[in-house]
């Protein structure tokens, strides 16, 4: 019998409203979507359609107005701001277009700060996973620069590093090649699948990065608060699981 892989993120009836003023701005329509351990996901869609959103409800940034999420086995649906806290800490790594390095660390100390909250990490094992990880994305050599005196892509191998450095169950990347040239970009997307093939890391990104979408091995189309298909990737060609509206994976990145 085959084992059965792991779902990581679980949603079910999901929606999200903000108020603003005196009125309702429905961000996010009610929506069901599962992903497995190990997947390399691409939330697709244009600006404003509710990508980030749905992003910032998976990482426990957000909390939903209605429905259920439970990231790695944990129902974080209606948790503290307390309790989220530690679970983006233990479960989740965050990858930005901006980088967010502290710019008086050195690339070492950066990679090393998420291990600080975690006080069942000794300072032992912060080093061996600072230098594990620091290797993982090709930077040994520049563990004692500081942000200044590294590239665009260095100080986003950087921030998939410290991202990487807890262990966690899945790494959120917002648009993480929108500041980088495309060259640079394609070598930062080619380093994070080959670490979600030989570490069985789970990839979420949002994006309508044509670049990013084609990295991926499944896509989550959404436009206008609502997901509009599904489709993984076989044979070089997408192919719908959960379509609701015709499928047309290049408008995602328009």
């Amino acid at each position: 019998m085959a084992q059965q892989v792991r779902k990581v993120v679980e949603m079910a009836g999901v929606s999200k409203e903000y108020a603003l003023g005196e009125h309702t701005v429905t961000a996010l329509q009610p929506l069901d979507l599962t992903i497995e351990e190990g997947a390399f996901v691409a939330i697709a869609g244009p600006s404003g359609s509710g990508k980030s959103t749905l992003l910032n409800l998976i990482g426990c940034i957000d909390r939903p107005t209605k429905g259920v999420i439970r990231i790695a086995g944990h129902d974080v649906s209606r948790r503290s701001a307390h309790d989220l806290a530690l679970i983006r800490a233990r479960n989740i790594g965050f990858v930005f277009q901006t980088f967010n390095l502290f710019p008086v660390l050195t690339a070492a100390e950066n990679v090393e700060y998420p291990l600080l909250q975690m006080d069942e990490v000794d300072a032992v094992e912060r080093r061996q996973r600072v230098a594990h990880f620091l290797d993982v994305v090709q930077l040994t050599k520049f563990a004692r620069h500081r942000p200044n005196q590294l590239s665009g892509g260095q100080r986003q191998r950087v921030a998939i590093a410290r991202a990487l450095v807890t262990q966690p169950d899945i790494v959120l990347a917002d648009e993480p090649t929108a500041n980088l040239d495309h060259r640079t970009g394609e070598g930062i997307l080619a380093l994070m699948r080959d670490i979600n093939r030989r570490f069985g890391t789970t990839f979420i990104f949002s994006t309508h990065d044509r670049k990013v979408i084609d990295a991926a091995d499944r896509l989550v189309g959404i436009e206008d608060g609502s997901i509009r298909y599904i489709a993984t990737r076989q044979d070089g060609r997408w192919h719908p699981v959960r379509p609701t509206q015709s499928m047309n994976p290049e408008r995602t990145s328009q």
